[in-house]
């Protein structure tokens, strides 16, 4: 039975774990849904002898990547995948960007360093932009009244589903290694998702605010300080990844169907 050990089972990584489990994998992981504690050294060491491929969805601390700071010794010879984030591109002004942009001239300067070890080791780096799925969609934050739309002119975003996600990395695993843009066809505003959102739950749009009006979080805040279009085309062209929701709009409509499906 193959082996996948996976660094950080948080809520992409166990959809991934799922799918990989029913096609007949071991799933060996760290996190607090996972199998093994991240720092008993001894028995994650004992488990990545055996592993057959290793992913890490574990962000950079202040310090750099724990993983790699940890254990990086011990993932020289296996083939790895690494979830990163678009944000390593910084803003572009809404310019599309793809994957021979440079990188860590934006915010997450950590994420960027990150990113850049990991390519040097080898590994597929999935560079993904804001994620949404069941339970963490504009559907969840309009009907908990936790959803803004804010006054910002040609603000522009990329997003993919989580489902789409797990396909990209499922390919990736037996890919080549180098960094791929993992986002749906259809980068557009906030506003117009959250618009959709509430369309399709027959609910009133919420106010158009200023950022200050808002009363945003640093984090929320910040995650309007940036500006792009991100272009995915090099992972439909290697990787042979076509996502399921092309854009928001199926996305949301199969997540809502899924909800409808199981009352």
């Amino acid at each position: 039975m193959p082996r996948l050990f996976i660094f950080g089972l948080g809520y992409t990584a166990a959809r991934l774990a799922a799918v990989m489990a029913a096609r007949g994998w071991e799933v060996i992981s760290t996190g607090s849904a996972g199998t093994l504690r991240f720092d008993d050294a001894g028995s994650v060491r004992m488990a990545l002898v055996d592993a057959d491929q290793v992913l890490s969805s574990v962000p950079p601390g202040a310090d750099g990547d724990p993983v790699l700071m940890t254990y990086g010794d011990a993932l020289a010879s296996k083939p790895l995948t690494y979830l990163s984030s678009t944000g390593v591109y910084g803003d572009t002004g809404g310019a599309w960007v793809d994957e021979s942009a440079p990188i860590g001239t934006g915010r997450r300067t950590a994420r960027a360093d990150a990113d850049a070890e990991w390519l040097a080791r080898g590994a597929r780096v999935l560079r993904l932009p804001g994620i949404y799925g069941p339970g963490r969609s504009a559907l969840d934050r309009v009907q908990e009244g936790k959803a803004h739309r804010i006054d910002l002119a040609d603000q522009v975003f990329s997003r993919v589903h989580v489902d789409d996600i797990v396909s990209a990395a499922v390919l990736a695993l037996d890919g080549p290694a180098g960094a791929y843009n993992i986002s749906d066809d259809q980068p557009c505003s906030q506003n117009a998702v959250i618009e959709h959102a509430c369309a399709l739950l027959g609910l009133p749009q919420p106010p158009l605010q200023s950022l200050d009006e808002a009363g945003l979080s640093p984090m929320a805040r910040a995650f309007y300080a940036e500006n792009r279009r991100v272009a995915n085309r090099k992972a439909k062209r290697v990787l042979g990844w076509n996502p399921r929701y092309p854009t928001y709009r199926e996305g949301m409509a199969a997540l809502l169907a899924a909800r409808q499906g199981n009352q």
